[in-house]
């Protein structure tokens, strides 16, 4: 039997290369090719009315509920009846003594009614500032949660572009590879929607504005 050995590489056969490095090896090139995953590092969003309600002491819950009351219809026909109901009896007792009615409240003075009304203004007028100003919290935190929505929103399309502008060029650089032609339709629509684009920057005022 002869001998196969080569003389030349002191009796060493060349080896193949492993089926195993060469998959690793294109895994590494698909995970290059693409961008890193994105990831929600943001807090979740959160609920206005939920965030309003915890932030509310008692105090604050009780002017609220003050507030809400004055300032509904059943308020102001309680006052209302209770205005005539105070009022007419007065009236009809001091101007119809054949009624044999005792006006504790004589007309046209009415001190008693004008003392209480004045009391229950006083009482409400600081209450009902006071709840105005705790439901304007409410507000404030609304417009708050909403510009952090509008940022992530900002934020997650900046990303979604990136990504698109990304695929965009790999695929022209597989397009070049492959040595693809473009029709003249395609370029005319490209060009196209190049110009309508333009326009859009033209019209936006934040597009040409200067960056900080």
């Amino acid at each position: 039997m002869s001998d196969t050995t080569n003389p030349l590489n002191n009796g060493a056969v060349p080896s193949a290369p492993k089926p195993g490095a060469t998959s690793v090896a294109m895994s590494d090139i698909w995970s290059k090719l693409r961008l890193p995953t994105y990831e929600h590092k943001h807090p979740p969003v959160q609920n206005a009315n939920e965030v309003y309600k915890s932030s509310l002491s008692p105090l604050d819950r009780l002017a609220v509920a003050i507030t809400d009351k004055v300032g509904s219809m059943g308020f102001f026909f309680t006052i209302l009846t209770w205005t005539i109901l105070w009022t007419g009896y007065n009236i009809l007792a001091t101007e119809v003594p054949s009624l044999g009615w005792k006006s504790f409240d004589p007309f046209p003075a009415f001190v008693a009614y004008l003392l209480i009304s004045n009391v229950i203004q006083i009482l409400l007028m600081p209450l009902i500032m006071v709840g105005q100003n705790v439901q304007g919290k409410h507000s404030e935190i609304r417009a708050e949660l909403d510009f952090e929505v509008n940022q992530k929103a900002e934020k997650e399309v900046m990303v979604v572009l990136k990504n698109l502008e990304h695929n965009t060029d790999l695929i022209i650089q597989l397009m070049k590879h492959l040595e693809c032609r473009v029709s003249e339709e395609e370029l005319r629509a490209i060009t196209a929607e190049k110009e309508i684009a333009e326009k859009l920057e033209a019209v936006d005022p934040l597009a040409n504005a200067p960056k900080e």
